[in-house]
C-alpha cells in the first residue's frame, strides 16, 4: 500500500512540485486540500502518513500553524506526522514546538537533508 500524504494550502505550482517529488522519490499518493477544515474532514475518513501544511494557506492567506495545531490535537487514530512547508527557520521552530516534525521550504525540495527527513517518516510506514 503506498504511503499517503495530505497536502494542505499550497498554490498550484507548489503543489505540483511537491507532488512530483513525493510521487517520484517515495511512490506516495498525494491528496490536496485547501483549508484546515478540509484537512480534518479528509483525515476523518481516511488515514495519512504525513500532512504537509503551507505556512500561509493559498486560498485566504490564513496561518498554517493553526492547521498544525489542529492536526496535532486530533485523536491518536486520526493523527499523522506533520510538517510545515516554509523557507523560514523561525516558523519551522514554532511548528516543532507545537508538535510537528521539522519541515522544509519549497526552495529545498531537492536538498538531500530534506529527502532524508521525509524518508525517516515515509519509509517507516
Amino acid at each position: 500500500m503506498p504511503v499517503r500524504v495530505l497536502d494542505v494550502g499550497q498554490c498550484d505550482p507548489d503543489h505540483a512540485s511537491l507532488r512530483r517529488m513525493l510521487e517520484g522519490k517515495f511512490s506516495a499518493q498525494v491528496v490536496r486540500v485547501a483549508t484546515g477544515d478540509e484537512a480534518e474532514a479528509e483525515m476523518a475518513k481516511s488515514k495519512f502518513d504525513l500532512v504537509l501544511v503551507n505556512r500561509k494557506l493559498d486560498i485566504d492567506y490564513s496561518d498554517g500553524m493553526d492547521v498544525v495545531r489542529r492536526v496535532v490535537a486530533m485523536p491518536e487514530g486520526q493523527r499523522a506526522s506533520i510538517m510545515l512547508v516554509s523557507n523560514y527557520p523561525e516558523y519551522q521552530e514554532e511548528a516543532v514546538k507545537a508538535g510537528a516534525a521539522y519541515g522544509f521550504g519549497k526552495a529545498e525540495l531537492t536538498d538531500a537533508r530534506v529527502q532524508e527527513r521525509l524518508k525517516q517518516i515515509l519509509a517507516a510506514k
